[in-house]
């Protein structure tokens, strides 16, 4: 409950507007038949006009003045009643769209501050379902479901007084199928929810499978496994079909069974009130008046056993919005932490330890300094703790124990964008956006000028080949855009790298997979974005070492030797090695 009044809070006006417009809605269906009442009772038959009416006819008995007066009154009231209906469904599918958006935004937000010890372990396909499926059931139910209750239920309450001060007996009656049809709505709803349950569960299995198949065409097409794929997406699709005929069926129940009920009791209403009425103890337009409440009556009360599907929907949506905020995977963050300005990019490790499991120790007693403006290779063997000793250093993730510094303070004093800012990241494959070319260059910096974007290219070995496209820096490229080669995929991750202008540069493997030449201009680009800073290369052909001022050897999450390419040659250990074994030695 909390978390919706936290939702709704920021839409107060609006809904304050809607709860008007609401109070209006119902005045004004509890008062249309009266008209009705009055005609067969007042003009029809003479019955004495109740009190207020004869004052507002300045107490004339005219019949004709009676008829137009309530003619009248039933156009005034249902222009009312359409005003207040616009203004409310208007109005309420408006907060319902803006609870939506700040739903989705305050979930991505959130998934963005979450470690990334958080995603190795979630699939993606659940946490997409969720920011669209579940936020738009949440969104449906603010829109049309929750008004919708609120209405019924104040009409329900309204014509039950009437009804009661009208016959107290009679309403008994009319009421005595309610607690059956309660009882039936009660039952019915945790049935939906734990439905709806399974195939939000299905449905979020499905959109993972799609993912990862698309996300990984290229290897689903090398190995001609598309069969298989398609195999696992009709097993799955089956299963989320199941789960949502089951939900259905649980659901269909709702019309039948209330529509049975309501004319049961609308039959036991009709034949106990036709004989009241033909014993004088009731009017014709008080049977009318009552026939007519009883009709509305029923209609919120179907209403309301249909919304609780809905609100099992909503329900679920919102449990499962609520689970992924309440996730809190974040890297401790200091009350006193402090930006990080300009750096030389000294950086050290002190007997660092890490495993993404504390029971599973993945780098063990690392120590070593990188000072500022040196070249610090990485090798060994897959496995051996290389990609995980680079992700500490900008806080993707931290140590069990050990520190980590720059420029001699601990990287924990920082606060967590600010030493990001600091490093720029060269991936073994670059990763591009659907964007323009320019976009995807100024990643690194978003308020980057155009001039800045083109010399990073120049910088890079990429303006050319840029040039050279439909658009020049505004062809869209990435997903579902212009194909680029591999290694004009790099470059342009390079060319990323250099518009951020850090003074620490990780390289992972960015030269990984590429034929010669374009390994040659990829790292042409490289020498321009690595003079004058900090630089960790993770090796995939060691040659590319030769220049290194100091190379670390991991094995088994250890450094077990470092030193020059010619120091670690004469020693004749595991770098020696590696480099016999060719450089695919070093891979991983």
């Amino acid at each position: 409950m909390a978390f919706c009044l936290k939702l709704v809070r920021p839409y107060w006006k609006w809904l304050s507007l809607v709860l008007v417009a609401m109070l209006i809605e119902i005045a004004t269906s509890l008062a249309a038949p009266w008209p009705l009442k009055v005609v067969l009772d007042s003009v029809f038959n003479s019955q004495p006009l109740p009190p207020f009416l004869v004052a507002l006819l300045n107490g004339s008995t005219d019949r004709f003045l009676i008829l137009n007066a309530t003619v009248a009154a039933t156009v005034i009231i249902a222009l009312l009643q359409s005003a207040s209906s616009y203004v409310d469904s208007y109005y309420s599918t408006n907060i319902g769209q803006r609870i939506a958006h700040d739903l989705r935004q305050s979930v991505y937000a959130h998934l963005h501050r979450l470690a990334m010890s958080y995603y190795d372990r979630q699939q993606i396909g659940p946490i997409i379902s969720t920011i669209t499926d579940d936020i738009n059931a949440v969104q449906d139910f603010v829109s049309t479901s929750l008004l919708d209750i609120l209405v019924d239920g104040f009409t329900i309450l309204g014509m039950l007084g009437v009804m009661f001060s009208l016959n107290w007996r009679f309403t008994l009656v009319a009421l005595a199928l309610t607690p059956v049809l309660a009882f039936f709505v009660y039952r019915l709803r945790f049935v939906v929810k734990t439905a709806t349950q399974d195939v939000r569960l299905r449905q979020s299995e499905l959109v993972s499978i799609v993912q990862e198949g698309l996300g990984a065409i290229r290897v689903v097409k090398a190995f001609t496994q598309g069969a298989f794929e398609r195999g696992r997406l009709e097993a799955k699709s089956l299963e989320s079909l199941q789960a949502a005929l089951n939900a259905r069926r649980a659901r269909s129940l709702v019309g039948p069974v209330v529509t049975t009920l309501v004319a049961l009791g609308t039959a036991a209403v009709l034949w106990f009130g036709a004989r009241l009425v033909l014993a004088d103890a009731m009017t014709a337009g008080a049977l009318v008046v009552f026939m007519t409440y009883l009709g509305k009556l029923f209609r919120p009360i179907q209403e309301l056993a249909r919304a609780s599907t809905n609100v099992a929907q909503a329900t679920v949506g919102l449990e499962r919005v609520q689970l992924l905020l309440d996730a809190d995977e974040r890297l401790p963050r200091s009350p006193n932490a402090r930006s990080l300005a300009a750096i030389s990019g000294r950086v050290e490790f002190r007997h660092v330890n890490f495993g993404y499991k504390p029971e599973r120790i993945v780098l063990s007693d690392i120590s070593f300094v990188a000072e500022p403006g040196q070249f610090i290779g990485l090798v060994g063997t897959s496995g051996s703790g290389k990609s995980t000793l680079v992700s500490l250093i900008p806080r993707f993730y931290d140590p069990l124990s050990g520190e980590i510094l720059i420029d001699g303070q601990d990287i924990r004093e920082f606060t967590i964008g600010s030493l990001r800012r600091q490093i720029a990241f060269v991936m073994q494959e670059a990763q591009l956006f659907y964007a323009p070319v320019w976009q995807n260059i100024a990643y690194g910096k978003p308020d980057a000028t155009r001039d800045e974007i083109i010399q990073a290219a120049r910088l890079a070995q990429a303006h050319d080949f840029i040039e050279a496209l439909p658009q020049g820096y505004d062809t869209v490229v990435g997903q579902g855009g212009m194909p680029l080669s591999g290694g004009q995929r790099q470059r342009l991750g390079i060319a990323r790298a250099i518009v951020r202008n850090a003074q620490i540069v990780i390289l992972d493997e960015p030269s990984s997979g590429l034929d010669a030449e374009s390994e040659r201009l990829v790292f042409e680009g490289l020498n321009n974005l690595l003079k004058g800073r900090t630089t960790f290369v993770i090796a995939h052909h060691l040659h590319t070492l030769r220049k290194a001022d100091c190379i670390l050897v991991l094995n088994g999450g250890r450094i077990v030797e470092r030193g020059t390419h010619d120091e670690l040659i004469a020693l004749r250990g595991v770098y020696a090695k590696l480099r016999a074994q060719g450089d695919d030695g070093a891979a991983g």
